[in-house]
């Protein structure tokens, strides 16, 4: 009996003292944009995360006059780090398996047209674009050690289309390494989630935004995100007008150098990897749905939602490779 109420009076203690599962929540602001990272436990790991942001953009900052990549792209030194070297190494793959539509070295173009950090060019004709045009080509760049090299002086080179979903995964990688079994990373729309929501007892939940070119924001579908990771590259919000009331995307076509004509207004592309969605997410913008849909045909690990305008002007929406239904 005696045992009996030792056992029951443990027990009764145990469930007393037992707590419900926390998240913490970190937030703020980095790369341009804005950052959301939600984890079960109470360890605050803000320090180290932000110390991940620093050498991140220490290395692959274009804004940043003091870093690699700028240092790099003014030829001033090509030494580079190995956060450089993932990136332009998943970079050439996608460059490779898309026939050059994803290229980093179109920054070049991208600055001419006043979408990068660089100065624009004033009145850039076809025969300005055809000379810059000259120094774009991923496959003229390699890795030689610890160093890159250039074939062209004046190439340019910009990760902008892949840097923050490598951020995503860098940072969700060091969850992982401190035994966080239930994180979601997001950073300027690219997402990496794994587990569950362990506050609100559920499966984590993502929306996808409605284009509005107006600059309001409102989510137009929402999905459950499982251990998987997801990018979006929409041409709603960084966009120019000419004179003429012509709207131009800041997705160049890296065959042309000249922005590319596609009635896709968003691109949301799931996958194993946040870096590599981050890139294919935009080159299927570049692509058109009929390309992107073609390609995707051989390649079942990636599901992909686009959001176009019809010959209407009506917004339409495509499900490829099983994409989460709402």
């Amino acid at each position: 009996m005696k045992k009996y109420l030792s056992l029951l009076l443990i027990a009764t203690l145990f469930f007393a003292c037992k707590k419900d599962p926390k998240n913490t929540k970190l937030s703020g602001a980095v790369f341009g944009t804005s950052y959301s990272i939600i984890y079960d436990g109470e360890t605050n790991y803000q320090k180290q995360i932000d110390s991940l942001y620093y050498v991140i953009n220490k290395s692959m900052s274009t804004y940043q006059t003091n870093s690699d990549i700028s240092k790099l792209n003014r030829n001033e030194s090509n030494s580079v780090d190995a956060h450089f070297k993932k990136v332009l190494a998943t970079s050439k793959e996608v460059y490779s398996q898309t026939d050059g539509v994803f290229d980093p070295t179109i920054g070049t173009i991208v600055n001419a047209l006043g979408f990068g950090p660089e100065k624009r060019i004033e009145r850039l004709d076809s025969l300005k674009i055809d000379s810059l045009m000259q120094f774009v080509g991923l496959d003229n760049v390699r890795v030689a050690d610890q160093t890159v090299i250039k074939k062209h002086p004046n190439t340019f080179i910009d990760f902008n289309a892949i840097a923050k979903g490598y951020a995503v995964d860098v940072v969700a990688n060091f969850l992982e390494s401190k035994n966080v079994r239930n994180y979601l990373v997001e950073i300027g729309g690219e997402i990496r989630s794994k587990g569950t929501n362990v506050e609100k007892k559920s499966t984590w939940t993502v929306g996808i935004d409605k284009p509005n070119f107006e600059g309001t924001q409102s989510v137009l579908e929402a999905i459950t995100l499982h251990q998987a990771a997801m990018a979006t590259s929409g041409t709603y919000r960084k966009f120019q007008i000419d004179e003429n009331g012509n709207r131009y995307a800041h997705i160049i076509d890296a065959k042309t150098g000249y922005p590319s004509k596609s009635n896709i207004l968003s691109v949301s592309v799931i996958g194993e990897s946040c870096m590599t969605v981050d890139a294919f997410a935009t080159a299927f913008q570049a692509m058109g749905i009929e390309k992107t849909t073609s390609f995707l045909e051989n390649h079942p690990e990636l599901k992909v939602f686009i959001i176009f305008e019809n010959d209407n002007k009506e917004l339409e929406t495509l499900n490829l490779n099983g994409f989460p239904e709402a």
